[in-house]
């Protein structure tokens, strides 16, 4: 009995001691979640990198009225301007791919028609200045005036253009698109990037990469130099 209970107290001091060296600290309370349709929990939840754009600051009433106008103009024409961008791209691409004069002449026919049935009453409907707009966010999202993709392409395109609209008669084929240069055309990429932003339009990068917050920093140290200007007063 004694000899038990002194083995007994040996493996209780054994264990107690090994039990000592061996307590786990409760493991730290963490949160996990789960996200929508995702079964598996997690400890961190990824976003979307959002980027916010600056504003514009217009204290002219005559210039906050023709920026807003500016702006119903440029919505309206820019869903042409993503598309034909998208048919030129498709029709490049596979032109490249065709060696058949006759096959390549059938394709361009092809993307005309399409281009025509689709938007063609609508095109009419434009004004003179819409479709300038329209000539200048095509450069933007080309790379090359439509003057350049008309003459390039073949002349059923020439009589498109010029067929569609009355107002394409009196608006330069040649406009591109120069923000960092035409106050109007930053206007234009500043209502793009809001729109953008807010998914009131489509959002298509252009042919060349404009960094918008050196455009806007640009424009905003002009306007401030402009202000510093001292106007000269005569005798």
């Amino acid at each position: 009995m004694k000899y038990s209970l002194f083995l007994f107290c040996i493996i209780f001091s054994f264990y107690s001691s090994n039990a000592q060296d061996t307590i786990l600290e409760p493991e730290e309370q963490k949160q996990f979640y789960i996200m929508g349709m995702d079964s598996i929990p997690r400890s961190s939840i990824e976003l979307d990198e959002v980027i916010i754009y600056p504003k514009l600051s217009l204290s002219d009433r005559t210039e906050i009225h023709q920026y807003l106008i500016l702006r119903r103009k440029v919505k309206r024409v820019w869903p042409y301007a993503v598309l034909a961008s998208q048919r030129l791209d498709s029709l490049n691409s596979r032109l490249e791919r065709i060696e058949s004069k006759r096959k390549k002449r059938k394709y361009t026919k092809m993307i005309q028609k399409y281009i025509e049935d689709e938007f063609s009453e609508e095109l009419k409907n434009l004004t003179k200045t819409e479709g300038q707009i329209l000539v200048k966010l095509m450069h933007r999202q080309v790379g090359v005036s439509t003057f350049e993709m008309v003459r390039e392409l073949r002349s059923g395109w020439r009589a498109f253009w010029y067929n569609t609209t009355a107002s394409l008669f009196s608006i330069s084929l040649k406009e591109t698109y120069r923000p960092f240069e035409v106050k109007e055309d930053f206007y234009i990429e500043n209502i793009l990037m809001q729109a953008f932003q807010n998914g009131s339009l489509e959002s298509q990068d252009p042919d060349q990469p404009i960094d918008f917050f050196e455009l806007f920093n640009q424009w905003e140290a002009n306007e401030q130099q402009r202000s510093l200007i001292i106007p000269q007063i005569s005798d």
